[in-house]
């Protein structure tokens, strides 16, 4: 390290000073190096620096804020995770990381820049934490748990409870927001109680030719009602916006929709479109302007969009428009029309709201391409929220169209004054006219003077205000029905001053007419009634008066009249008198409708809201009006929440000398507080808080509302105010506020209080009352009961600053024990735990009043014998006690825990073992056990453990401790709390160091010592060394330096731990081998080196107990056991390298230094090894995709059980090898897998020991019926890979005589393709040490040929080069750190077994015994010696044939055995002319006979063969071998080759009667066609014969080849020849005229040619003596009668297949002749 000075901004800093590393993590630097700090890390450091290079310490700081580290190493530690994902192809969660991971570094490159207010920072600071926390649970990460603030919580300076709170909570806020992903609208339906929908409507397309209005609002068709204000644009003539700024974008925003407005069953945005010009299109001059006529309308279902199951913010949607048609056009199309088509045209008379209904019926819109384009998008919250949620949506340019009502949830501070006025409807007299009027409404709002107030109505949203509004004219309708809304808007204090004028009038379609039109009528109506409410909501039935009168204009004049039906019915039910019609002026016939709907916060039209707020000018009635009050809405009372209790409480302070009305206006104030509380007013909370801190002032109101309080409570029983006590009860909380406040206002007034003593027994008073009521039965008031315990804690902190807090402490403890014990337990404990959380609990002083309290009833809750306990308040009111007194803000607490943990700690441990680890509870209690551990000192453990009263109770303390701190350790908490598994490790560590010491001091002397509890306590301490929470190396490079940083590795110290207590035990130790051998390996495979260092040599330490206190003086034991679980933990993915290496080195260092283990312990060390080697080898290439490296493995770790006679685990592992194999079908190899576990097997009826048993196999098995099943197993998979096997015992022993017919037959018939036998040479040190410069032989598949062998090994290893040579590979290829490959074909040596020798065996069983029985294989490649002869390449052509021994026979256990031994060995160019004419000679013989015996064979290959021979052409044939070695030169020079040279000529001279019958049969079978071919061969074969019988004499057979004797009906014999029989059968003559005509050379027929088989094909001459003719006359007799024949049934068409098993049968007792095995005497079958 060195000192460095700043360079730039970009953290490069100048070193000024040399430094020479002296470890990994440092740096080697000299002065001038530029150095790049990527990160600083918090914390204390020790630099070296200066010349001197002195120590200091100095407190590195970061540079950026926490979130920015934390965002950097999210980001890091993302990156890992999505690379993986990549490389893995999970394509939607790459996807998903990918953009959080982009959405990350923008945060944080915004929080970098320091240009965010602080606001925005807040804001964006739970954006980054909340996308970390979401991203970290998709991809299975930490849970990260902070604050409210957003920063993360540090678990040392949180109590533990508070922490498991937050993991919680955060876990809980994570799985809400996945939930939100997934179905985002439907949670925020749930969620949110207010709403906005974002319109933007981006065109209108439609030719109307006049300038348009569009009105649109949100309507339900259901209720035929609209639910918001109208959103009005304004369209030119032209067809675009008359601003032509908002071209393509008009937005507004629907505001204050709840819930239930979006869940209605239909919602629709409905548009009205208004034309505005002449009275009908078209052209002239005259025509009147500026009227509003109706156009069309157009509809959309925006259900979907509501209830959040669309959501797509950038579609535009089409709205369809539907045209009404004007008068004249519809008659045209009647009379156009035929009448059998129902016209479908809407009139243009007919009311917009009923055109749209009728749209909204059918559904059918005939729009021609015109209609509407908009966006739409659900937002949630109200305008404020929207408006600060969503700024890029909601600007000022945005119409805010307003809800026809309040919100669900009334906002203090909201203020809104709107009046919505709809013009109905009406009927008018037509008068002097023929037709009915054109009647426009213009309606205005004016003073009591008379005067217009200006700009005070508005359309719609979007428009400015305007002082006159007029209305749609409809054309010539006697009942128009308008529906038009409007809103006025105006002061409120100007209210009660206004009123409403309708004016109307008969509009004409002439301009010239229009203006001589005067209004014929007017109506008005008050906005403010007489009583000072406001006009009432709902339809009014108007006056319309003459407005051709003068007075009409005079509002002094028509506002002394009444304006609607509804007022002359009141007046002349008070007067007595009827109306007068003809008054100042003049009513007309005429009638109209109007409703309007009242949205104010100021404005009341309730009676009795405004009489409680005037009650001084009518206080006679004021018992009528405080009881009327409790009937009013609740939106009017809290619109007005202030006065109306200030109205209340000067009514109390008023009356303060009488009780009359105290307690009406207590009810009245309940009422008021419990409205507050409903969530539809709950924001209203903080202005009564702000009414009782600020505005209230009632000093003595303490003593009137304690008063009625206690009577009520203390009258409990009266049914009369069972309801009203219940509800003072639920308004307790600011019912005590207000009484606490007014006698706090009290003493500030007064001073010392004259009535102390009254105000605190009156206190007293009512928790008696209380007490009394609570000890009653249950069935006695169990209502007001659990109302008191609900809301009695709720006073506790405000009473508590006017009354003395220790002796409320001892109120409430009385209180609390005078419920009986078993009523109530749950609000009790409820109870409680609010008493808990209040300021009270926080004083010593009080504490120490309620502890013993709470911690009574929680023991007796959770006792043992405890009926029913309620866990969940247990554990509620018990994590809170804990959180309370993990503060600093409390005072001491020592004793506190002290007595928390001897009454509780016990019964929590006992709790958590008895109870369901689904349980949700769990989770709590072991949260408050971890706290109270937590919050115990030293002293706490040994007091505790110093209150048992026997050294049994501690002994079941420490066993019940031991065994739960196991089962609960990172098996409780979830996964990704890693904070919390990691605080309870930590605690338990602690817990478990503490209690080790109890071991130490009470159990470890041999009187006291308990072997139970030893075995307890080190198998706790290995499970928690081993947990996988704790290790490290499993874990990212972030989270293993977080754990490091603030908890260290715990292991460590469990590991020194288990070795100090281990060597404690002394002459103990022998009672826990080889039970802990086990354990102490799990704890020795930890990777981590002090840890191995410091255990291991207990392993050194138990092999010398075992050899001291064993009388043979060895460690067998021990031995047995380390092998076993050293297997098994390998397996598991233990161990290592480093490991292997550590193991051997400590365990020969140890027993080098032993006198008596130096020789044995050092095999053990290396047996050890070994099997580490071949362990680690195993689970290594398990993870391979060859599946053949992975058998090769497992084969030699069997086979390292075998040689140790480790039974059982060497069934476990052929079992592992059997599964290999039937994965990759090589049910072969499988067979002999499973062979290996029966010939552990014996024939007899005693049990098998249970190693011997497989894992999936629980049946109690005797040995033979486990081998039975074995063999049966066997024998199918043998079947299924068409191979038979030499081991008869098996077929004898379980299917008999006729199941081995069976199996035959299908040898017989079945094709079973002849496998390929592959040589593979693994060549330089980069293959695994089990290949490395070795050589196998591998079996093929069926049908596998060389190049696709080869591509399938070079797949397996992608960087290995093929070899192209088959000569063994020179020392630097074996010495390469590369990888070659030689792959070539080889061929098996074919040899027949012992038990067929001298017997008739078919060819199809012979050909199994070419290719399997196989230990031998062979490659032969050609060379020459010396100069090529030209006209013969025989004579040169020499072999060198190397011979490959593997060290098992094939087929095997693998497809694949290492060559063992290599020969090479060359043969003569007589030698290869010899093998060669041997081979046509065996294949000729054979096809001879096949023709003769079958004759439905193809003639083709006998065809070919005998032309090759008779008339060989090119090759020349045998003529060559004439040329190269018949010569007296060559036999000059080879003496030695006399006898091999009779041989071959032997041989050429045997061809000739195979040849004779050939032809023979050949001729026969001849058709027409072949005759010349035929021809062609009888006379080459003359000229032949007579050549080869001149030269090398006349050979005969001793019989027939092609005549078989009948041995039975429907039976032939079927020979198979080799070579070598044919020489050994044939009689050698020099009479050329021994034989005439083409069967010259055949014999008599009297019987089968008798077959020998014979192993080696290189016997010599058989001499030509009458010995052998005599022997040769033998055998043909003997093969007459021989047992041995082979019987061939010729199957017909009413023949069955049972006969050809029988003849099967009969060569399976062939086979018992010679080859017998012993049997049990129960499978043995009787002949």
């Amino acid at each position: 390290f060195s000192i460095q000075q700043p360079l730039n901004r970009k953290k490069r800093h100048i070193t000024i000073y040399n430094y020479d590393s002296n470890g990994e993590q440092e740096l080697c630097l000299q002065v001038g190096d530029p150095v790049h700090i990527l990160e600083k890390f918090e914390g204390e450091c020790k630099h070296k620096t200066g010349p001197n290079k002195s120590l200091f310490q100095e407190t590195i700081i970061p540079a950026d804020l926490p979130l920015v580290q934390e965002l950097g190493a999210t980001l890091r530690e993302w990156a890992q995770i999505w690379h993986k994902l990549y490389v893995a192809n999970k394509i939607t969660l790459f996807r998903s990381v990918q953009q959080m991971a982009y959405s990350l570094i923008e945060y944080r490159s915004q929080i970098v820049s320091g240009t965010l207010p602080k606001d925005d920072l807040v804001e964006l600071k739970k954006k980054v934490t909340a996308k970390i926390d979401h991203g970290n649970r998709i991809l299975g990460l930490d849970l990260v748990v902070r604050d409210e603030a957003g920063n993360m919580l540090h678990p040392d300076r949180t109590s533990t409870v508070s922490l498991f709170r937050a993991h919680e909570t955060a876990s809980r806020s994570i799985d809400e927001r996945i939930q939100e992903e997934k179905a985002p609208y439907q949670t925020l339906l749930s969620s949110v109680h207010t709403y906005s929908l974002l319109m933007n409507l981006r065109n209108f397309v439609c030719n109307i030719g006049e300038d348009s209005e569009l009105l649109m609002s949100l309507y339900d068709p259901d209720q035929s009602e609209f639910i918001s204000e109208n959103f009005l644009a304004d369209w030119d003539s032209k067809g675009m916006p008359k601003e032509m700024t908002k071209l393509n974008n008009l937005p507004a925003l629907f505001t204050d929709l709840s819930s239930s407005d979006l869940m209605r069953q239909r919602l629709f945005l409905v548009c009205q479109i208004i034309r505005v010009g002449s009275m009908e299109l078209k052209e002239g001059k005259k025509q009147t302007g500026g009227l509003r006529r109706p156009f069309g309308v157009a509809v959309m279902d925006i259900t979907d969009i509501a209830h959040g199951t669309v959501d797509d913010e950038d579609k535009q949607h089409f709205i369809p428009f539907q045209q009404i048609a004007m008068e004249t056009y519809i008659r045209q199309r009647q009379l156009i029309m035929s009448p059998l088509i129902p016209s479908r045209v809407i009139g243009e008379n007919e009311p917009l709201t009923a055109v749209f209904n009728k749209v909204i019926a059918t559904r059918e819109v005939n729009h021609k391409g015109q209609g509407l384009f908009v966006t739409l998008k659900l937002l949630p919250g109200d305008l404020a929220q929207v408006r600060k949620d969503y700024p890029h949506f909601v600007d000022r340019n945005v119409a805010i169209v307003r809800k026809m009502g309040f919100p669900e949830i009334i906002l203090p501070g909201n203020v809104r004054n709107d009046i919505y006025v709809t013009l109905l409807q009406g009927e008018f007299d037509r008068g002097k006219k023929k037709t009915p009027k054109n009647v426009e409404v213009t309606i205005s709002v004016h003073d009591e003077e008379g005067r217009p107030v200006e700009k005070a109505i508005f359309p719609g949203a979007g428009c400015k205000g305007m002082t006159e509004y007029k209305s749609v004219i409809y054309y010539q309708v006697k009942q128009p029905c308008w529906n038009e809304t409007v809103k006025v808007t105006i002061p409120i204090e100007d209210v009660c001053h206004c009123h409403l004028i309708m004016t109307f009038r008969h509009r004409s379609s002439q301009d010239s007419r229009d203006k001589s039109e005067k209004p014929f009528g007017m109506a008005f109506v008050r906005l403010m009634r007489k009583d000072g409410t406001t006009l009432r909501d709902g339809r009014h039935d108007l006056i319309v008066y003459k407005a051709d009168v003068k007075k009409s204009e005079d509002a002094k004049v028509y506002l002394t009249l009444p304006a609607t039906w509804s007022e002359v019915e009141e007046k002349e039910k008070q007067t007595g008198k009827q109306f007068q019609h003809s008054g100042a002026i003049p009513v007309t016939k005429d009638s109209f409708q109007i409703t309007t709907l009242t949205c104010s916060t100021k404005l009341t039209q309730n009676v009795d809201l405004l009489g409680l707020l005037n009650w001084r000018s009518n206080s006679e009635d004021l018992d009528k009006i405080l009881r009327r009050l409790m009937e009013v809405e609740g939106g009017e009372i809290v619109k007005f929440l202030q006065d109306t209790l200030d109205a209340l409480f000067n009514i109390m302070m008023e009356t303060c000398q009488k009780d009359t009305y105290d307690t009406l206006v207590f009810d009245a104030l309940v009422f008021i507080i419990t409205l507050i509380g409903d969530i539809k007013f709950q924001h209203f909370n903080p202005v009564l808080e702000t009414y009782i801190s600020k505005h209230f002032s009632a000093t003595l109101a303490y003593l009137k509302l304690t008063g009625v309080l206690n009577y009520y409570v203390g009258h409990a029983e009266d049914p009369s105010l069972t309801e009203k006590l219940f509800s003072a009860l639920k308004a307790l909380k600011y019912l005590f506020r207000f009484i606490v406040q007014s006698r706090v206002l009290y003493l500030r007034f007064s001073g010392n209080s004259e009535d102390g003593d009254d105000f605190l027994n009156s206190i007293r008073s009512l928790f008696l009352s209380f007490n009394s009521l609570m000890d009653r039965p249950l069935d006695e008031g169990v209502k007001i009961k659990g109302a008191i315990l609900k809301y009695l804690p709720s006073i506790i902190n405000d009473v508590q600053t006017v009354f003395d807090p220790v002796e409320l402490s001892v109120l409430l403890t009385k209180f609390i024990e005078s419920i009986p014990d078993l009523q109530l337990v749950r609000q009790k404990l409820g109870c409680m735990c609010k008493m808990v959380e209040s300021d009270l609990f926080k004083q010593p002083e009080c504490r120490n009043v309620l502890l013993p309290l709470v911690t009574d009833q929680l023991s007796g809750q959770l006792d043992d014998h405890s009926c029913k306990p309620d866990y969940e308040a247990c554990v509620q009111v018990l994590s809170t006690l804990l959180d309370n007194l993990d503060r600093k803000d409390v005072g001491p607490t020592r004793g506190h825990i002290q007595l928390i943990m001897e009454r509780l700690l016990r019964r929590v441990n006992r709790t958590v073992i008895s109870m369901d680890r689904d349980s949700p509870l769990i989770v709590h209690y072991l949260a408050c056990m971890t706290a109270i551990l937590k919050q115990m000192d030293d002293m706490h453990y040994t007091h505790y453990i110093s209150t048992f009263k026997t050294r049994q109770d501690i002994i079941d303390f420490l066993m019940e401790t031991f065994i739960m701190f196991k089962d609960l350790m990172g098996n409780v908490f979830p996964a990704d709390w890693v904070i919390m598994n990691m605080v309870q490790m930590q605690v338990f560590l602690r817990a478990i160091n503490q209690y080790s010491n109890v071991l130490n001091m009470y159990f470890l002397d041999p009187a006291h010592f308990e072997l139970q509890l030893w075995n307890n306590y080190f198998n706790l301490c290995v499970a928690f060394l081993t947990h996988k929470t704790l290790q490290l190396e499993s874990f990212s490079q972030e989270r293993r330096n977080k754990i490091l940083n603030k908890y260290g590795d715990m292991r460590k110290t469990m590991g020194f731990k288990i070795r100090d207590m281990w060597y404690n035990l002394g002459p103990h130790k022998m009672k826990f081998i080889p039970a802990m051998v086990g354990p102490i390996l799990e704890v020795t495979l930890v990777p981590e080196p002090e840890l191995r260092k410091a255990t291991i040599p207990i392993f050194f330490d138990m092999m010398q107990c075992e050899h001291n206190f064993n009388p043979g003086r060895t460690f067998q034991t021990f031995e047995n056991e380390l092998i076993m679980k050293l297997d098994q933990e390998v397996e598991g993915g233990r161990g290592d390298e480093q490991y292997k290496v550590l193991l051997e080195k400590t365990l020969l260092e140890h027993c080098r230094r032993h006198r008596y283990l130096s020789q044995s312990g050092e095999e053990l060390a290396l047996l050890l090894s070994t099997l580490l080697e071949n362990l680690l080898a195993y689970r290594t290439i398990t993870h391979d995709e060859s599946p053949e490296h992975r058998m090769s493995c497992t084969v030699n770790v069997l086979n390292f059980y075998k040689e140790k006679k480790r039974e059982d685990i060497y069934i476990r592992y052929l079992y592992k090898l059997r599964d290999l194999h039937l994965d990759c079908e090589n049910y072969t190899e499988a067979a002999y897998t499973l062979l290996l576990h029966a010939e552990l097997l014996q024939w007899s009826d005693k049990p098998c020991a249970p190693h011997l048993i497989p894992r999936d196999r629980e049946h109690a098995w005797t040995q033979q019926e486990l081998k039975e099943r074995l063999f049966q197993e066997i024998i199918c998979y043998l079947d299924k890979g068409k191979v038979i096997l030499n081991y008869f015992e098996l077929i004898l022993g379980i299917l008999i005589l006729k199941k081995q017919a069976e199996f035959f037959e299908k040898i017989m018939h079945e094709m079973r393709p002849q496998p390929e036998y592959f040589a593979v040479g693994y060549y330089g040190l980069g293959f695994p040490s089990f290949l490395r410069n070795k050589m196998f032989i591998y079996r093929g598949k069926e049908y596998s040929f060389l190049e696709d062998f080869s591509l399938k090994l070079l797949s397996q290893f992608p960087n290995a080069v093929r070899m192209t040579s088959t000569a063994p590979p020179a020392d630097d290829i074996c010495n390469s750190p590369a990888q070659y490959i030689q792959c070539f074909t080889v061929k098996p040596v074919f040899t027949v077994p012992q038990h067929f020798k001298e017997k008739g065996v078919p060819e199809q069983i012979l050909n199994y015994y070419r290719t399997n029985e196989v230990d031998q294989f062979q490659y032969s490649r050609p060379f020459r010696k010396g100069e090529k002869d030209p006209d013969n390449e025989f004579a040169t052509m020499w072999i060198e044939r190397t011979t490959f021994i593997t060290a098992y026979r094939f087929p095997g256990i693998l497809k694949w055995f290492e060559v063992k031994i290599s020969s090479v060995e060359e043969l003569s160019p007589l030698e290869n002319a010899i093998e060669a004419m041997e081979m046509t000679n065996e294949k000729l013989g054979n096809l001879v006979q096949q023709q003769a015996f079958d004759r439905s064979l193809s003639i083709n290959p006998l065809s070919m063969m005998l032309s090759g021979i008779v008339d060989p052409a090119v090759m020349g044939g045998f003529s060559n071998y004439e040329k190269a070695f018949f010569t007296d030169t060559y036999m000059q020079n080879h003496p030695d080759d006399h006898d091999r040279i009779e041989v071959l000529k032997h041989l050429i001279a045997l061809q000739i009667p195979l040849l004779a019958d050939g032809i023979r049969i050949h001729g026969e079978k001849a058709t027409e066609q072949l005759k010349p071919f035929h021809n062609r061969l009888v006379t080459c074969f003359q000229d032949l014969r007579e050549k080869v019988e001149k030269h090398y004499g006349v050979i005969t057979l001793p019989c027939s080849l092609t005549e078989s004797k009948k041995s039975r009906v429907g039976s032939v014999v079927m020979p198979y020849i080799l070579s070598s029989t044919l020489r050994r059968m044939s009689n050698v003559s020099t009479l050329s005229s021994a034989s005439s005509g083409l069967s010259s050379g055949s014999a008599s027929s009297d019987g089968p040619s008798c077959i020998s088989f014979q192993d080696d094909r290189r016997a010599s001459v058989l001499s030509r003596t009458e010995d052998d003719n005599r022997i040769a006359r033998k055998n043909r007799k003997e093969w007459s009668v021989s047992k041995s024949q082979v019987i061939v049934e010729r199957k017909s068409d009413t023949d069955e297949v049972w006969p050809y098993a029988n003849t099967l049968f009969i060569f399976c007792l062939c086979m018992m002749s010679s080859v017998w095995v012993q049997i049990p005497q129960s499978l043995k079958v009787p002949f």
